[in-house]
């Protein structure tokens, strides 16, 4: 039975106990059964691993490498996911390469199956693969109790890694518009309307640099590399999304009073 992480309360609340309480928390998961089980398996075949064939064809190593990137959505996709790592990310042609969403061009870049010599065959790479699975896990099962605090810890990943990089502000800028969960953090967290998505990327880009400088006071990515700044774009998504759910709920229940009412007032006419 995998642990299951405490969260007693939602909200940007639930998010400070969480942080508060994290490597007690996580500690306690990682030593759960069906995780340790995953990780002793992959570390013990993954070095035998030598193609994407061979990994695609073992379903309990695919899980863990595509729970790594938190691609496990696709574990039965099978024919996709050996296409993406067959190609590489060497061409620019190469399918991981020309989707919108980069988890598959970190995930076909990290096994390396277009080079001589893929990363399975590295003595570091099993350790590499098991934390950020057992890190993608825990986030998972947050997630099935609080699904704004799986993306609050989501952004907190990898907002952290991307505004690092040293690629330009426009391809960072891109890449959160690619990756839909920390695209649903930002949309919410500077108060944008999810149709914003049915415009152009340029656009889009536009529209997002320009209300982040004017929230943050900077409309770059690189600033993120501030945990304090990363802390307020959480916040900002946390409180924004508890409000909404409030006003949600606050409606719902107006509706059904007003249901109720009219229906009492039917009654009584009769």
């Amino acid at each position: 039975m995998t642990y299951a992480p405490v969260l007693p309360l939602s909200g940007y609340a639930g998010w400070t106990l969480l942080n508060r309480t994290m490597k007690v928390q996580t500690a306690a998961f990682n030593k759960s059964p069906e995780i340790l089980r995953d990780e002793d398996y992959f570390r013990a075949k993954i070095g035998s691993v030598k193609t994407a064939d061979q990994l695609v064809g073992d379903r309990r190593l695919l899980k863990v490498a595509l729970g790594a990137f938190g691609l496990d959505f696709d574990i039965d996709n099978k024919a996709f996911i050996k296409k993406i790592l067959k190609d590489g990310t060497l061409s620019s042609t190469a399918l991981a390469n020309r989707l919108a969403d980069k988890r598959y061009q970190q995930f076909s870049a990290a096994f390396g199956f277009d080079l001589s010599i893929p990363a399975t065959q590295i003595s570091t790479f099993a350790n590499k693969i098991v934390t950020a699975y057992k890190s993608r896990e825990f986030e998972s099962a947050v997630g099935d109790q609080d699904a704004d605090l799986r993306l609050a810890l989501n952004a907190q990943r990898e907002l952290t890694e991307l505004a690092a990089k040293s690629s330009t502000e426009t391809t960072k800028w891109l890449t959160i518009l690619g990756n839909s969960p920390l695209t649903t953090v930002f949309q919410k967290a500077l108060g944008l309307p999810s149709s914003i998505g049915s415009l152009n990327l340029d656009q889009q880009l536009s529209i997002y640099q320009t209300k982040a400088e004017a929230v943050f006071g900077n409309g770059a990515i690189s600033q993120f590399k501030d945990s304090t700044k990363v802390d307020a774009l959480i916040k900002r998504f946390l409180t924004r999304s508890e409000a909404d759910q409030l006003i949600g709920q606050t409606s719902s229940s107006s509706l059904a009073l007003t249901l109720m009412q009219q229906t009492r007032a039917s009654m009584r006419s009769r």
